[in-house]
């Protein structure tokens, strides 16, 4: 993003050059926006933190698919300690305004969530402030159906700057989603895609006028990242269509009525799951050649190998899949079971994420400025486990059980 000049990004380039700022930020396996966003807020991978889905996956025994509950509590979707359970602690203030794995968190003050509640705090105070209507609050609650992405990340923006004026949080986490969105529809290097960067970068923009105009600005710190990249797409894969012609699944239409086998799908990684534990001995060889044999599959990797990608065993984490799947090149995964064709041009799809990390395209941004930030300072790559650290140093609290580390290079009071 940042090598192309003719992408309007004048907010974020101003930041960086008043900051800091890396060539490229590693992510976490699955890299998908859940796990990652999880990791940035607590610095260790998704094989401690636990998320490894946009949801929590859980396995519903022999003979049934998995079930992925998005809105699950906090509480039990998070294994470990987050930044702002510690800024909670330390007797700081803390908001967000569509975060994810955050649902009834106790330790944020203020929220205003992908889904806001209407009679919420801040919903609530937004609309007796005229910053708000209740039509459009309830319109935002039901997510896409009623409302596009775009006027909802103007939405989570306006709340953010709310929450800003009215609370003066010492933490406050913002996730804008058009660029998301539109890069799964269009995919990256699209004309869409630099208009997404573009409105992005205005957001970023009002949110600095609105710091500036309260007085704050020379106490505050920014942080701006990404929790993936994308790459282009061209071809869907239905793994749980290649389960059905195997044998290993049934279906009614739409519905999966008896599996031996079901594949949870992100992108460019799907899960294999043997629903009957007593015969996963006998079936993870058989799925591993019958996967290892089908075009559009890149690689095919045991469960118990995930540790060395970041992520727990199936032993360690239900979640986790008996195997991984990695697609190729050009190609996604998708959980639709109803198709008889095994893949399929890619509709109204042009990118995805879910591939290894180690792959470029996947790789985030990374900058910050203001209070506690050097100045002019241009690192190579730096990793997604520092960001919550790094929040810590700057906030001067306590946040030692970490895989990360605070980014020496960037702050002005190194540790």
């Amino acid at each position: 993003m940042w090598p192309d000049p003719s992408i309007p990004l004048p907010n974020l380039r101003k930041l960086a050059a008043k900051g800091a700022q890396a060539d490229a930020l590693t992510v976490s396996n699955p890299t998908i926006t859940w796990p990652n966003h999880t990791t940035l807020v607590t610095g260790v991978t998704p094989r401690r933190h636990g998320v490894l889905f946009n949801g929590y996956v859980t396995r519903q025994g022999p003979g049934h698919p998995t079930r992925n509950a998005p809105w699950t509590d906090k509480s039990i979707m998070v294994r470990v300690p987050t930044v702002y359970d510690a800024a909670h602690a330390a007797g700081l203030t803390t908001a967000e305004c569509d975060w994810v794995a955050v649902s009834k968190a106790k330790t944020i003050q203020w929220s205003f969530a992908e889904l806001p509640d209407p009679d919420g705090t801040v919903a609530r105070e937004m609309v007796e402030a005229g910053k708000a209507t209740r039509d459009e609050i309830v319109a935002a609650h039901a997510g896409k159906v009623k409302r596009n992405i775009v006027s909802r990340d103007e939405l989570w923006l306006r709340a953010a700057q709310f929450i800003f004026e009215r609370h003066r949080p010492n933490l406050l986490l913002l996730h804008l989603l058009s660029t998301d969105s539109i890069h799964h529809r269009y995919g990256p290097g699209s004309l869409a895609s630099y208009s997404a960067l573009a409105l992005a970068d205005r957001l970023v923009g009002d949110m600095i006028r609105t710091v500036e105009s309260s007085g704050l600005l020379e106490q505050t710190t920014f942080i701006v990242t990404t929790d993936h990249g994308f790459k282009k797409v061209q071809t869907q894969l239905f793994p749980n269509v290649i389960l059905k012609h195997a044998g290993y699944l049934r279906t009614a239409g739409a519905r999966v009525i008896a599996c031996d086998a079901f594949a949870g799908t992100q992108g460019g990684i799907a899960f294999i799951y043997v629903t009957d534990p007593s015969k996963k001995n006998d079936l993870v060889p058989k799925l591993k050649t019958l996967f290892s044999r089908t075009k559009g599959v890149a690689q095919v990797l045991d469960g118990v190998e995930a540790p060395r990608l970041g992520m727990p065993t199936p032993e360690e984490n239900q979640a986790m899949g008996d195997l991984i799947l990695f697609a190729d090149e050009g190609y996604y995964f998708t959980a639709s079971s109803i198709e008889e064709y095994v893949s399929s041009p890619a509709f109204e799809n042009g990118g995805s994420h879910g591939f290894p990390a180690s792959e470029p395209e996947l790789d985030g941004i990374f900058l910050a400025a203001g209070a506690g930030i050097r100045e002019g300072v241009h690192l190579e790559r730096v990793s997604n486990l520092d960001i919550a650290p790094t929040i810590a140093h700057l906030l001067r609290i306590s946040f030692p059980e970490t895989d990360g580390k605070v980014i020496a290079e960037v702050v002005s009071d190194p540790p």
